[in-house]
Parts: structure tokens; C-alpha cells; sequence
């Protein structure tokens, strides 16, 4: 039998030798690389999907090969691999391909001896030689003398092995059998689909202190978990609704600052261009990406865009589509006070930003009289191109309060209803006039009439109207209206 061999000198051991392809090198960051040259690639969806080119060389002989390419994801979609030579695409085949991923653990070593001689030591020093029959949770061996002993699984301090189980690996890896026609180094290049990448945009605004401006800075949040890293790759983004095929027995794939304000004068280091019906962004340099890492890089900015800010008071009942006539008095009495406060802005290039906006968090910021940037609202943009309106909802406003109530509620005849409302808007700012919108849905039934308003209304759909009342500093504004309806 061999020299027993503890368990974590065979692990360090299996870490410095084993596999073809030497591991790519986390510290080298080359911030200047050309990304078209770029030996690795990686293109992430925003879904939790990447798209991995990796070049790399080998030296083949005439006839069978075996070829070892590791340090890919642990994610990765094993069915999605396409492997190809660069140097002699016409005369190198593949034959046979694998994805070997039963890596070196404790777990999977005692998996693999079982019906055989190990030696146990537990954190007592007592010492255990016999037949594993089972590694599950506790360690369960059988002596020569026939007799069973059970260790629990806290209690062991160290196993020991006499030689590494056939098959495990340290890292994943895909092994293919080639058939090649020339001996020499030929390069290849593996493109694979994993999980566990996903990205994300994280904007920042700084809103100025009239409201009528601001900046705004857009980063790219990446995150990896998909096992590995990938050195000096070309970095590329794709924003929008890829559709991807579920798995059959899985719906779910496990795709797997408060920040200061940056500076407005450094220009982005992000290409934006369309791809089919999606946005692509590519990143100006080479980009190392770290496993279990979140990195962010900025690719779009703004300075001194037109804003505006309003407000909502929406006290009504929710739409939820005509079903039947609604005759219930009571019903649509909410008694919501609170007036919501809102951001607007567009995207065009004629307001100083000129950019297609990811779907993201939005965090917005205004500086105090001394300063300090502070956080006044915080929400999330669905995708947005270039020259369409972004309203973000940043929360209530502290000193503006609204009641609706209804004043009347007649049943004309079995067909004929008519319902009055009023509205009271109080303004508490000192010395500020507002102006705060008021959306009315006319839920009962379709067929509906405005008979008096005290203010004027613009349609908005086929069951919304909306008032916008300007309402002085300190004082009421009380806006009333009649609605008829006739159920058909």
C-alpha cells in the first residue's frame, strides 16, 4: 500500500500541479490593454448570463489528443461549449467532449472510498483504523475484528487517504478528445454560455437646489460568482430582453458609495452602440474580472440637464379595468393624505444627455446649505432610450397635504348614477407656490360625463382625468367635481 497522505498536503499538492492550462492571474490588471486583442472576452447580459471567448494555445502530435482547458465557470452550460482551432480549423476535430466538475473535497474524496481502508483522528487524539462504509454526516468504519464505530462528524480532526480517487479534479474543467493532422502548437478558442455574471446600471444625481438641473452619472455594477475570474478580458454589455429557453427541470437558473458624487470632467470610457433590438456597451480598455467580485465602472454622464419636479396627490381608487357597474356607495373611500414628490427628465441629446439608460437604481442628491450631498430619494428605471421622458418617484413631500371625500352620491334610476368629490390641497411651505397634480379614475362604469368641475381637467385615457392646481404658500385650494355615469 502507498504512504498515507493527510488530506490537506494532498490538497495544496493537487493545487500547484495538476491540469494543462496554467490559471489565469488575478493580479494582472492591465488597466491600457487593447481590448481587440484581448485573449479572453465576456460578454454579460443583464439577465445573469455571459458569453465567454477564451484563446489559448497547445501543443498537439498527429492523431489523439487530450485536451484539458480549465479555469471555466463552474456555472457554465455545459451544452453551449464550441471549441475550434484558430490554427487548423480544417484538420483538427473534435472527437469527444466533457465537463468534468467532481471536484476535491472532503465530501467527494470519502464518496470515493468507500469499502476501504482509512485511518481517522479525532479532536481527542484517539485514532481510527477501518473500512469506510459511510462518510455521510458521521464516519461510520469497520475494524478488522469485524466491530463498527461510529465518529461523529464534529469530533474528527484529520483523515487520512493512501492515494488521491481517480477523477477528482481541483477546478472545473472541459476535456475534449481531438484529432489532429500536424504536430506543432495550434491555438484554439472555447466560447461557452454561464450563469452566476450579471450586471446592473447604478445612477447618481445630483439635483440642483432650485430643482430646475442636475447631473447625472451612470456606472456599471458587475458581479461574479461564476467561479472563476477572467484576466485582461475585453468586457462588453448588453441591455435589454434577450429570450432564453428555460430548462426542462428548472425555471430558475441560479445565474449564477453612500457614494460621493464623481467628478462631472472625466469622459466615459464606454462605447454605446445598438446590437439587433438591444443596446451593446463595451468597455474602452481590458477589464480584469475577480471571481466573488463586484466591480463598477462609469459609462455614461451629464452635466446641467433641464429637471423639473412635481407633485401627485393621488387619493383615488386604483384602475382595475371595467368589469361590471360598481353601485357600492362606499366604494373608492381611501383616505390617503399623503402628496408624492416627483423628478422628470429626458434623455435626448438637445438636454445635455444624449444616452440610451440601462434599466437601474436611481439614487438622487442634493447639497445642502453647506455642501454635503445628501440623499433625498431613491428608485428604479426600467430600460430607457435615448430621447424619452424619466419620471422617478423620490417620496412624500413633508408639508403638503390632500383630502378627497365624497360630497354626493345620487342613484338617478336603475341605469343613471351621479357622485360628487372634493379635493382639498393644503400648501405649508413658507414661501414657495406649488403646483400638484391630481389623477381621478371614474371607476363605476365606461360610459361617463363630467357634469361641473370647479377647475379645468385634461383626459388622460378612457377612464382618467387630471387636474393640475396651483396652490399659493400657505393657503387651500378645494377643487370639486360632478361625474355621471350611465350603466348600459
Amino acid at each position: 500500500m502507498l504512504p498515507t497522505i493527510r488530506l490537506f498536503v494532498l490538497m495544496a499538492i493537487l493545487a500547484l500541479g495538476f491540469g494543462t492550462v496554467a490559471a489565469q492571474d488575478d493580479d494582472n490588471d492591465n488597466l491600457f490593454g487593447d481590448p481587440a486583442e484581448a485573449d479572453v472576452a465576456v460578454t454579460v447580459y443583464n439577465q445573469g448570463t455571459a458569453l465567454v471567448r477564451d484563446r489559448r494555445t497547445f501543443d498537439m502530435t498527429t492523431g489523439l489528443n487530450t485536451i484539458n482547458f480549465t479555469d471555466v465557470a463552474s456555472s457554465i452550460d455545459a451544452t453551449s461549449v464550441s471549441f475550434v482551432s484558430l490554427t487548423d480549423p480544417e484538420n483538427t476535430f473534435v472527437l469527444e467532449q466533457n465537463y468534468v466538475y467532481d471536484l476535491v473535497d472532503s465530501n467527494a474524496i470519502l464518496r470515493r472510498y468507500i469499502d476501504q481502508t482509512i485511518t481517522v483522528t479525532t479532536s481527542q487524539d484517539t485514532v481510527f483504523t477501518g473500512t469506510l462504509l459511510s462518510g455521510r454526516g458521521d464516519i461510520i468504519l469497520q475494524g478488522e475484528d469485524g466491530q463498527v464505530t461510529i465518529i461523529r462528524g464534529d469530533e474528527v480532526r484529520d483523515i487520512q487517504f493512501p492515494a488521491l480517487p481517480e477523477g477528482l479534479i481541483t477546478r472545473p474543467t472541459l476535456r475534449w478528445l481531438v484529432l489532429a493532422n500536424q504536430t506543432g502548437e495550434q491555438e484554439v478558442e472555447l466560447t461557452y454560455l454561464t450563469g452566476g455574471i450579471s450586471w446592473s446600471a447604478d445612477y447618481n444625481i445630483l439635483l440642483s437646489r432650485d430643482n430646475r438641473s442636475l447631473d447625472l452619472n451612470g456606472w456599471v455594477t458587475m458581479d461574479n460568482r461564476s467561479g472563476t475570474a477572467f484576466a485582461d478580458a475585453q468586457l462588453k454589455l448588453i441591455a435589454g430582453d434577450v429570450s432564453r429557453a428555460p430548462e426542462p427541470d428548472m425555471m430558475r437558473m441560479d445565474m449564477m458609495m453612500e457614494e460621493a458624487m464623481p467628478a462631472m470632467s472625466a469622459p466615459p470610457e464606454v462605447a454605446q452602440r445598438e446590437l439587433f433590438e438591444y443596446r451593446l456597451y463595451e468597455i474602452g480598455r481590458t477589464v480584469t474580472i475577480g471571481n466573488n467580485e463586484t466591480k463598477q465602472i462609469e459609462f455614461v454622464s451629464g452635466a446641467n440637464i433641464p429637471a423639473n419636479t412635481f407633485y401627485v396627490y393621488d387619493g383615488g381608487m386604483p384602475f382595475y379595468g371595467y368589469h361590471s357597474p360598481i353601485r357600492d356607495r362606499s366604494y373608492g373611500q381611501r383616505g390617503i393624505t399623503t402628496v408624492q414628490t416627483h423628478l422628470e427628465f429626458t434623455t435626448d441629446e438637445e438636454n445635455g444627455l444624449g444616452a440610451d439608460l440601462p434599466a437601474g437604481r436611481v439614487r438622487v442628491y442634493q447639497q445642502d446649505i453647506d455642501g454635503a450631498a445628501l440623499l433625498i430619494g431613491e428608485n428604479r428605471i426600467g430600460h430607457t432610450p435615448q430621447g424619452e421622458e424619466i419620471s422617478l418617484f423620490l417620496g412624500n413631500a413633508f408639508d403638503l397635504v390632500g383630502e378627497r371625500s365624497q360630497q354626493d352620491f345620487e342613484i338617478i334610476s336603475d341605469r343613471v348614477t351621479r357622485e360628487t368629490f372634493e379635493i382639498r390641497l393644503r400648501n405649508r411651505k413658507d414661501d414657495e407656490a406649488v403646483e400638484i397634480r391630481v389623477p381621478e379614475r371614474l371607476y363605476r362604469w365606461s360610459n361617463w360625463e363630467i357634469l361641473d368641475s370647479s377647475h379645468d381637467f385634461t383626459r388622460i385615457d378612457s377612464a382618467t382625468i387630471e387636474f393640475r392646481v396651483d396652490v399659493p404658500p400657505g393657503e387651500e385650494v378645494v377643487v370639486r367635481y360632478t361625474v355621471q355615469y350611465v350603466f348600459r
